[in-house]
């Protein structure tokens, strides 16, 4: 098959529209760019470039994946959050942007020592060393697999030497106080699955549901965390846009201070925190 970068991107774009794809014409560059070789920021200028057989043939051995509504992330090996480029794959969640409201909010006051329950990729609590080179972490997760992705990004992003990972149930095999307790549990209720988006099919199950009403995660994180929490420590958790009011009130009866609820950029409720208090004389 003969033609140009921008017959091939033409195509891409228009099976991905076919198959009701968001952002059709943004993915469509991706593929094209990964098909063909040519950097991202340099596809709009090679549009009239020939191109081969063998990338046509290379598009056509990814195109069909992300037309299955398999994440482009995890086509890509790889995803942007925050401040760096992580691995993904099909063992751990995709790091969402809007996650990145947690790790905002985390840095804006100091700690030295960060728990994150839940690890996933790492993502979080990655972010978090990296902002803070003198801290230290701990990182939990039930999954093995998804403990072994989180090193290597750890590694890749220069914190491993700061991270001790734990195969854990929430607090179960973690010692010892923090400063700041973070998480990003299942939050979706099993009876919400069969209504999320195609691409979450994908994902690990255990990373997105508590196969239940989606808040026993936050029951076990709150009844934990004043055990393992500094005084004046602070925890935070990402959660569902209809969340807010049942977990803040979970922070509240676990004893824990300034309780609020943040939204995302969207103006979703996103985050809870809470403090622990201080020591009383």
């Amino acid at each position: 098959m003969s033609g140009t970068v921008r017959d091939m991107t033409k195509a891409a774009r228009e099976a991905l529209e076919k198959a009701g794809i968001p952002g059709a014409a943004r993915e469509a560059h991706i593929l094209v760019a990964i098909a063909t070789g040519i950097p991202r920021d340099r596809l709009s200028l090679s549009m009239q470039d020939a191109v081969e057989q063998a990338q046509w043939d290379a598009l056509n051995g990814i195109l069909p994946e992300r037309l299955a509504r398999k994440p482009l992330s995890h086509i890509l090996g790889q995803r942007d959050f925050f401040k760096h480029n992580f691995k993904v794959s099909p063992q751990v969640l995709d790091p969402r942007p809007e996650t990145e409201v947690l790790v905002e909010l985390a840095l804006a006051a100091p700690f030295a020592s960060v728990l994150d329950l839940g690890t996933g990729s790492g993502a979080i609590v990655i972010s978090l060393l990296a902002e803070r080179p003198t801290g230290q972490a701990v990182a939990t997760d039930l999954s093995p697999a998804a403990l072994d992705v989180a090193r290597e990004n750890a590694e890749r992003i220069g914190v491993a030497d700061r991270c001790t990972f734990l195969l854990s149930d929430w607090f179960a095999a973690v010692d010892g106080r923090f400063d700041l307790i973070v998480s990003n549990p299942p939050y979706i209720a099993a009876d919400e699955m069969k209504g999320l988006a195609p691409e979450l099919a994908h994902e690990p199950r255990l990373a997105l549901t508590d196969e239940g009403d989606g808040l026993s995660a936050y029951r076990a994180i709150t009844a934990g965390a004043p055990a393992h929490l500094e005084p004046g420590g602070r925890l935070m958790v990402e959660i569902g846009p209809t969340q807010g009011a049942a977990v803040a009130e979970m922070f509240r009866a676990a004893g824990l201070e300034n309780v609020a609820v943040h939204p995302d950029l969207d103006g979703r409720d996103r985050v809870v925190s809470g403090r622990m208090p201080q020591k009383r004389d």
